[in-house]
This record gives C-alpha cells, structure tokens and sequence, in this order.
C-alpha cells in the first residue's frame, strides 16, 4: 500500500517534493522548479545528471559549487568558458577531472545532449539562443539569471531547488543579505558621492582599448550601492562594453578610477598609467584615487558569486570613513568557506594568487 502527500512549502514557492511510502521507506518521486522566467520546470525525481552551459558559464558552475555536495555528485558536465580556471575547479571539486565532461566553450545543443543530462542549467541569456534546441531534443532546462544585485539571491534559490536544499539556499541568502543590508545602511543618507568611473583595460590585436559597462550590469550596480556617482552612464551602450578614449575619460576628471584586467593584474596597468603625462594629469591620479580592482582565480567585479567581495571592497575605496572597521581578507576568508574550503588552503591557496589592490 502506498501514500502520496507534498511535503510543506517552506523557503520556495512554487516547490513541492512527492513521496511515496513503499515498506515504510520513503522515496522522492517529485520536483517543480520555477526559473527566472517564471516557468515552471516539472520533474519526476529530482535530476541526478545536470549539464551547466552557454556564454559565461564560469558564472554558473561556480554558483552551483555554492552547494559543494550536490555539485559534485550531480554535475555530470559543464561548458569551457574563456576566463575559466582549471586551477580554481581543482580547488572546489579534486575529482572533477575523473567525474566531469568538459565541453567546449561553443558547445551546441547535441553534444550537451550527448553528455546524457537529466536537466540543463542555463543562464537567461541563452533562452533564445541555446535553450530552444536543447528542449526541442526533449532535455528539460532550467534557467537562472547571474546578471543583476537584485536577482542574484533568487538565482540561489533556484539552484536550491533543483539541489533540493532549501537549507543551504537559506544559509547563503542569509550570507547575501547580511552583506547587503550592511552597505544598504550605512550609504542610504550620504549627502555627496563621488564621481567613479569603473573603466575595463583589454589589449586587442596590439591596440590599447579602455571600455564602460552598461547601466544594468553588474559593475554599474555595485558603484551605485556603494556610495559612488557612476559618471559613465549616459554614454554606456546596452548590450555588452563600449570603448571611450580619453578625451572623455579626461573629460568626465572622475574623483576615483577603478581599473579592471581580466588576463592580468591590474596593479601592473596602473603602474604604467602612472608614467604617462596624459594619466597623471586627471585628478584621481593626482589624489592616488586609481585602484586596480581585485580578484583571484576570478575578478570580484562580474557576476560571478565573488561579486559580494567586490562590492565590500569598493564600500571601503568610495566610502572609506564609512566602512573603515571592513576587513577585506577577513571577509574573503568567510566567503571562500562557503565552497568548504580550508583555513589552510585558503591560506595557501587563495591568498597567493590575489591580484588588485589588496593587501
């Protein structure tokens, strides 16, 4: 004889686990996930085979490594992406040479098929692009969104669903929020904010370009909830990075820069800035206002799950009176915890390979 009933609603609408009771031993034979579009995904069991793909997909798989246990029991493969850091992978998951596929960057909807997945996780960006043919091979699709401050913590409780812990989606919701509601507080009255420009550095075929993210991204939301004046906003295009030369940059004479260098350090580009006349004319220069902005295998700047880290850092640069009490290496060592990562390897580990302005 058997009995059906749904287990109480508890951190996610729209969840429901069914059990069956065979011989006094219950069993899961049930999810419903609502993604970022609002759609709900139905599932007879929950998906033991889960396939992470599409454009940025570091994002994703280190956002699903926010729950280490389900990610390396269930992860079956992921998508090669260009920042990428085998390094970083060896460090959250030892055995993922042995237990992963790695795709390519590019992968198309028949080889993330051929990797057998009982769901796909992908980021909302794909839905016109990559999600449709994988769903028209049958192959169910979940999608989170990793793009925006306000979205990210219900992008965590998506993957709580599909992982089935809504426990350890409450535990980093709550890591979120705490650090959110901390700078929330302190910047809500501030009178003058600085005027910040936020400029990413990229050499591209020999030529030295300096570009501005979109007023949606991540990188314009972090100034913004951290105290600054984001001055670049008016001439930031949608979609994706907009050059400016520096007769606009000299133009904007921004109270503070932050230089982002996502194929080296940052330090190393303001250094070589510095010597030049052009740079060292602007103010923040002449202030020592020019930071070089942080990371490690990653930079803390995208939204990767690291961006909690770059928001804490920029607080204590554009506000500093405010948020002079932050230790950034303490907060580090905090978040770095979160994928069961040691004292001692972060120590040995994370540390050394810090770059930016940090201690």
């Amino acid at each position: 004889m058997s009995l059906s009933f749904l287990v109480p609603r508890s951190f996610f609408v729209g969840v429901f686990i069914v059990l069956v009771v065979v011989g006094g031993v219950s069993q899961q034979q049930g999810i419903e996930v609502v993604d970022a579009l609002g759609r709900v995904v139905r599932f007879e069991r929950p998906p033991e085979r889960l396939t992470l793909a599409g454009k940025g997909s570091f994002m994703l798989i280190d956002a699903a490594y926010l729950f280490p246990t389900e990610a390396r029991q269930r992860i079956a493969a992921f998508a090669g992406a260009a920042q990428l850091s085998v390094d970083w992978l060896t460090l959250i998951d030892p055995t993922f040479r042995q237990t992963k596929t790695l795709l390519e960057s590019q992968v198309g909807p028949e080889q993330i098929a051929a990797t057998k997945p009982d769901a796909v996780i992908l980021r909302a960006l794909e839905s016109t692009k990559l999600g449709p043919g994988v769903e028209r091979l049958g192959i169910p699709v979940v999608y989170v969104e990793l793009e925006t401050i306000e979205r990210y913590l219900n992008d965590l409780r998506i993957l709580g669903q599909i992982f089935v812990n809504s426990k350890r989606a409450e535990e980093l919701g709550a890591f979120y929020a705490e650090r959110l509601g901390r700078v929330a507080q302190r910047t809500r009255e501030i009178r003058e904010r600085p005027r910040v420009l936020v400029l990413n550095y990229s050499v591209r075929g020999g030529t030295v370009a300096f570009e501005v993210a979109p007023v949606k991204w991540m990188q314009t939301q972090m100034v913004e909830r951290a105290g600054g004046d984001p001055i670049w906003t008016s001439t930031a295009q949608p979609g994706g990075w907009t050059v400016v030369t520096f007769e606009q940059i000299a133009a904007w004479n921004p109270d503070i820069i932050f230089i982002i260098d996502y194929s080296g350090d940052a330090r190393v580009t303001i250094s070589k800035l510095r010597q030049d006349p052009l740079w060292a004319s602007l103010k923040a220069v002449k202030n020592n206002q020019i930071y070089g902005f942080p990371g490690d295998f990653y930079s803390w700047d995208q939204p990767n799950p690291r961006w909690i880290l770059g928001l804490s850092w920029l607080a204590t640069k554009i506000q500093p009176k405010l948020f002079s009490d932050i230790d950034i290496l303490s907060e580090l060592r905090a978040f770095f915890s979160l994928y069961g990562l040691s004292p001692e390897t972060i120590q040995t580990k994370i540390l050394p390979v810090l770059k930016g302005d940090l201690p």
